[in-house]
């Protein structure tokens, strides 16, 4: 089971979360600063602030030769990449290597970033809807033509599909993009009748979505649900298709799991597996490869979600098109709750650890750190950034 190993209390409500190196972590907060905490030692090694508004999203990027990543920041209206391992402890917009301002307005903000595959291409969501492309080798942005009628909350990009991206907003949908032709290849809706019966009370905004390596979608709504695409998912039995068919509704299981906003998710294939396969007594899954013949063992896959109020559970996900009926299976491994955040605003997980941000009842931020089987701990390091940041 996870049991909480840190936690750390800032000023303002943590807005975006992100991990470096191994034990480095980033942590935005809505007052516009950003802190790199060191979670080996617990102290914050480097920090910006005063940045143009919350600080919404993360991407880490490694440069030889250091090992604190570069990090484009989503701040307001604008997208600006810092390197974090300059001389100075503090910096500011000032210090940035580069700032775009991508909305249409200083009131259009930026809601979240992705990285593609090639480290090539940045993808950004906009409070208007507008979905866009940010080339890092010349620095252009493309606005799509493909836009949401409403926020766009989410843009992941697919696997190893260079020119595929998904984006899922307020407007209920989700939009499989190919952005090098700006072309719509695919979309769905979340339907306001629930699947268990009667109307849902709260619209299924769509708030968070996840994409796993292999391209299993999944997608958080306002009304709790938890919607799982199967279409798409790359199999090492199958030949991989020419058009990712990931948001198809024949292989798609949607469930009530809360019954408020799915705020956060996190979809992978070893997250952490290697723990919850043998805690569960899971046994891999084993395919035959039909034109190599070769044996490839792959785990289950395995998704975490965080709910607005802090209950975070982690699903098994379980699906065979020629077994069970063709029917996907949840299963439950594991369900906690946070110790010292009214209300959850980011998460993050990887092999070692899950990672809860938000805000606590007197409206300054926290940070909860999660480890699997580790006993809680306590202690104290601070840095005086004059502000009133702590962590224990």
């Amino acid at each position: 089971m996870y049991t909480i190993s840190k936690t750390f209390s800032v000023p303002a409500p943590i807005s975006s979360l992100a991990l470096g190196h191994a034990s480095h972590l980033f942590a935005g907060s809505d007052d516009g600063s950003l802190r790199v905490y060191d979670l080996s030692t617990d102290k914050v090694v480097k920090a910006i602030r005063n940045l143009n508004g919350e600080v919404s999203s993360i991407i880490c990027v490694k440069r030889p030769g250091s090992e604190l990543r570069d990090a484009w920041v989503a701040h307001g209206s604008m997208i600006s990449k810092f390197k974090l391992d300059s001389p100075k402890m503090i910096q500011t917009l000032d210090d940035a290597l580069g700032t775009l301002s991508v909305g249409e307005t200083e009131d259009d903000l930026v809601n979240q970033l992705s990285l593609d595959g090639n480290k090539s291409h940045l993808a950004f969501g906009l409070d208007s809807g507008i979905v866009g492309i940010i080339e890092l080798a010349s620095g252009s942005v493309t606005k799509l033509k493909q836009k949401h009628d409403n926020i766009c909350s989410s843009v992941q990009f697919i696997g190893d599909r260079a020119k595929d991206l998904v984006s899922a907003g307020y407007d209920t949908s989700v939009r499989h993009i190919d952005f090098t032709k700006d072309e719509l290849l695919s979309e769905t809706k979340m339907d306001a009748t629930l699947a268990e019966g009667g109307i849902s009370l709260s619209p299924p905004f769509i708030i968070a979505t996840a994409i796993s390596p292999t391209g299993v979608l999944a997608v958080g709504t306002a009304d709790g649900r938890l919607c799982i695409f199967f279409g798409g998912e790359k199999h090492p039995s199958k030949k991989k298709s020419k058009k990712w068919g990931g948001l198809n509704r024949d292989e798609m299981l949607a469930i009530k799991v809360a019954e408020g906003p799915i705020v956060s998710l996190q979809s992978a294939l070893l997250t952490p597996l290697s723990r919850t396969t043998r805690a569960f007594s899971q046994p891999n899954v084993v395919a035959v490869n039909a034109q190599s013949g070769a044996v490839v063992t792959y785990e289950p896959r395995i998704l975490t979600i965080s709910t607005m109020l802090g209950v975070i559970t982690q699903y098994e996900l379980i699906y065979d098109s020629q077994a069970n009926d063709g029917r996907a299976i949840l299963k439950q491994l594991w369900q906690g709750n946070v110790k010292s955040i009214e209300k959850v605003n980011t998460m993050l997980v990887d092999e070692k650890r899950i990672v809860v941000g938000g805000l606590r009842g007197d409206g300054k931020g926290v940070v909860e750190v999660w480890t699997w089987g580790q006993p809680e701990q306590q202690g104290h390091q601070q840095l005086d950034l004059g502000d009133g940041s702590s962590s224990r």
